[in-house]
């Protein structure tokens, strides 16, 4: 017979009865509506079988009836669970006082952060909030309303012209749109436009002044190019010039090459975190790895929309290692001109075009390829020079 489900949330328990009656005895038992279940005869004449915690205490006239004695072999259910409980009040007010805590943490306000500000300072928008009874460790539920609260911000931040607030989880985000103002023109002195290093001009273009060179004129670094003075009187220079530079560099590239890369093999830590309070709970022993590199994801509890600021947190830690590689001296070659190439571009203007490239030594030693590489660069040459007082042509 199966047994009830119902029983089961009652309490179920488990007994051993021996005698010489035992079958008189469940016949009996079966007579006046006592369900017992998973009947088992044992070796020595013994019976197992499971009854319900109610019908457990009518069992005594019965057994004195026919004889049979028994003894209890298990608990099972409900009553049973509830009692054990019942004995561990440390744990139930624990359990209760970390629900609770729960509660309360993830009512308060954790961290808030304010975005979109450029001109306006984070702690004037911070000490803003404060006045308004919006600040780190408030309860959530004594805030503003969020459109009254962005109301008020936006009239004690002078330079806004919006200013939004909304709430995710424990984090307050306030979203700050700035006025737009309109640009200031600077003043500007009267000055010339100089070449910046010896070149060949090979584009000259004067917006404003008075040109001093004209394309393919070879020209000195600091010469004027563009002159401030036009028509008798001080301007500012305004145009464009470019010319023919030349660049030297000694370069170096080691013909063995070194690249971390992932073995594969990793371990992975699984912590409880609590704020910025973090406790292991899997993934205890030593970092088997002699090089390694950890990855951190973060997994916080939700409420609806909310993130509380609580959750878990796994650390993957993935070994790694060094693979080397040789290149031949042709390959160490190009990747060296390569890397001056993109230095070109980096200090003299993604504009600048390389217009040819000579190596002018070259010798591999000790496992590395030495080389001096000219190169040849149309590039701007032009650059501001304000003209001092009475400074004349």
């Amino acid at each position: 017979m199966r047994s009830p489900a119902i029983t089961k949330l009652r309490g179920v328990v488990t007994i051993l009865v021996r005698g010489e009656k035992i079958e008189q005895l469940v016949n009996e038992l079966a007579g006046q509506g006592i369900e017992v279940w998973d009947v088992m005869p044992l070796p020595g004449g013994q019976m197992e079988m499971k009854v319900g915690l109610s019908d457990f205490f009518r069992l005594r006239p019965f057994l004195k009836r026919t004889g049979c004695r028994m003894s209890v072999k298990g608990r099972s259910g409900l009553p049973f669970i509830l009692t054990r409980v019942r004995k561990r009040k440390a744990f139930i007010a624990g359990f209760a006082f970390f629900i609770a805590s729960i509660f309360c943490l993830s009512s308060l306000v954790w961290d808030i952060n304010v975005q979109g500000n450029e001109k306006i300072a984070t702690e004037d928008v911070l000490a803003a909030a404060k006045q308004e009874g919006l600040y780190p460790f408030q309860w959530i539920f004594r805030l503003p309303k969020q459109d009254k609260l962005s109301a008020e911000l936006t009239r004690k931040l002078p330079g806004t012209s919006w200013v939004g607030v909304s709430r995710t989880g424990t984090r307050i985000t306030i979203q700050v749109v700035e006025a737009t103002k309109p640009k200031e023109q600077t003043l500007l002195s009267p000055r010339h436009l100089v070449s910046k290093s010896d070149a060949v001009v090979s584009h000259i273009y004067a917006e404003k002044g008075q040109p001093e060179v004209g394309k393919n004129d070879r020209v000195k670094k600091g010469q004027v190019l563009v002159s401030g003075f036009q028509g008798g009187k001080a301007v500012v220079s305004k145009g464009v010039v470019r010319g023919i530079v030349w660049h030297e560099y000694k370069i170096e590239v080691p013909l063995l090459h070194k690249q971390k890369v992932y073995t594969g093999e990793r371990k992975q830590r699984g912590f409880l975190y609590f704020g910025n309070t973090a406790i292991q709970l899997t993934g205890y022993g030593k970092i088997p790895f002699k090089q390694s590199e950890t990855l951190t994801e973060l997994d916080p509890l939700t409420w609806r929309k909310f993130k509380l600021p609580i959750g878990w947190m796994t650390e993957k830690v993935l070994e790694t290692t060094e693979m080397e590689w040789k290149r031949t001296a042709e390959q160490a070659k190009q990747e060296g001109i390569e890397r001056a190439k993109r230095d070109i571009l980096a200090k003299y203007g993604v504009d600048s075009v390389i217009m040819n490239q000579k190596i002018l030594h070259e010798n591999t030693d000790n496992g590395k390829v030495y080389m001096k590489v000219h190169f040849e660069v149309e590039q701007n040459i032009a650059e501001e020079l304000p003209i001092v007082q009475d400074q004349g042509e």
